[in-house]
Formats: structure tokens, sequence, C-alpha cells
């Protein structure tokens, strides 16, 4: 059942549990998330990255949205790193249920100025935004630590940020990556701790997979009420894929397909367990 993203986030918060939101390109993917999240019996967001949306289009959107009204689970469907208001004007008109304004790539008066006017376009359809302050990379390899720090969220600016733009979540960097981590990552728990108490709206992590579990219990008690997992549940896909194509003598793509969603479906069961939103679709 789709439910609106605040009471999501509002029960996320009253219970202290982070919601899992799985990005997802076609059928199998969908499916897998909607099957993890019946079996845990947990809340879920579904994402869309704007690559997706554009590749999928209307049968895509319709097939998520439509799979979100059928489950049995509280859901709804999200719109990941947006940098076009052409894409994100198209999510609202899709039905989208929340959206990312993503101007981390700006500078700091850019990115207000553009999350601003998002907020503006969606809060006229109560559809809640995320934006992001400081700046993701796909690795931190290769930068001096003035140009790190610089990327980080720094928290006074992040209360500042997310008052004068009135977003709904602030998604943090604080030593996070997207993509896989070439070394062991190290979170800035101190920092998150800053902007928890400088931020009164529910903060987000991108980058969660491959973080450990004591990275992931620690992140949700300092205020992280969703966490963005990719890279794990595609490579389950992909992995999955090849192992078929490895095994199979005569292929049935049937078969294939139910693989896949197997491998995809055992990845989303593990993050929504770690997050400790299984069983709290209960409260719905």
């Amino acid at each position: 059942m789709i439910v609106p993203t605040s009471r999501l986030l509002q029960a996320a918060q009253a219970e202290r549990y982070a919601i899992g939101a799985f990005n997802v390109y076609n059928m199998e993917g969908v499916k897998a998330v909607f099957a993890a999240a019946e079996a845990e019996n947990s809340p879920v967001i579904l994402q869309l990255h704007p690559s997706a949306l554009r590749y999928g289009g209307v049968p895509l959107v319709s097939l998520s949205i439509e799979a979100a009204r059928q489950s049995s689970v509280p859901a709804v469907v999200h719109l990941d790193h947006s940098t076009s208001i052409a894409d994100i004007q198209t999510a609202l008109r899709f039905g989208f249920n929340s959206v990312m304004a993503d101007g981390s790539h700006l500078d700091y008066q850019q990115n207000l100025d553009f999350t601003r006017k998002i907020v503006e376009l969606a809060h006229t359809q109560n559809i809640l935004v995320e934006a992001e302050l400081g700046r993701l990379s796909g690795t931190e390899d290769g930068l001096s630590v003035a140009d790190y720090e610089a990327r980080l969220t720094d928290p006074a600016l992040a209360a500042e940020f997310s008052r004068t733009t009135g977003i709904d979540l602030l998604a943090v960097c604080i030593g996070n990556v997207h993509g896989e981590y070439r070394t062991e990552p190290h979170l800035d728990f101190p920092r998150l701790e800053r902007i928890h108490h400088q931020v009164d709206i529910p903060l987000v992590l991108h980058g969660a997979s491959g973080l450990p579990e004591e990275v992931i219990y620690r992140s949700v008690e300092l205020g992280v009420r969703k966490i963005n997992v990719n890279t794990e549940v595609r490579n389950a896909y992909i992995n999955s894929l090849k192992n078929s194509l490895d095994r199979a003598v005569k292929l049935d793509l049937i078969d294939m397909m139910q693989a896949s969603v197997a491998a995809m479906q055992a990845v989303v069961a593990a993050k929504i367990q770690l997050f400790g939103s299984s069983n709290q679709a209960r409260n719905f």
C-alpha cells in the first residue's frame, strides 16, 4: 500500500529505525524489493534513478507505482539523485511520492537556490523533497585531506540550508561514498552527531553498500532514517545472470529471471533486517 513518505519517516523516527531505499531498473528489481519487504513485514522505499526513469519511462514508473499500491506493506516510490528540473517535473506528473533534488555538484548558494525552487514546486503537490549538502564521490582516493574535508557536510551550514530551503530530508556526506569502498570505510560520526543535533529533519545515508553492521547501527542511532542501497542489489542481479549463463545448457529466460529475483531479494531482506525495519509494518 502506498502511504505518504512523511508517514513512513515519522514512524521510523518514533521507533528509531531506518527505512531501506532500493534502486530498481526493471521488473525483476521491483519484484525482489517487494518480495523481501513483504517477507520481512517492513515498510520500504522503491527508488528510480533519473537514468532508469528515462530508460524505462512510463511502463517502469507504472509498474513501480502499481506494485507499491498492491503490496501488503507500506511503500513509496522515490526519484533518486535528480539534477534536472525537467526530470523532477516528470516525476511529479507521473505520481512519485518524493524526489531528491541533487544540487550537490553546485556551489552552496546555487545548491540552495536550486533546492528551494524544487521544494516550492513539489510542496504544492504535497511531495517531499530530499537534498544533499556536501559532495559524495565514487571514492575518496586521490583527494588531499583539505579537498576531502571540503566535500563533507558542514553541520552549521546544514542547519541553515535545511531551514532556508524547507527540505524534508537531508542526505549527509560524512565519509560515505557511492559504489564500492576500496578501503575500510571510516565515517565521521562526531560530524554526524553535530548535524543530528542541529537539523530537525530526518537524515539520509547514501552509499550504504558494503558498510559494516556497526557503522549502520551507529548511523541509525544518530538520526539516519533513510538508507540508500544500489550497488549490492545490482551486483546480485548481475552475478545471478552470469551464474545462470555459466550453468545453462538450454537457456530458460523465466528460470534466469526468477533466479535473479531471488538473489536480489536475499540482499534486500538482509538490509531490511540490518536497518531495523523488520516487522515495523505492523504499526501502519
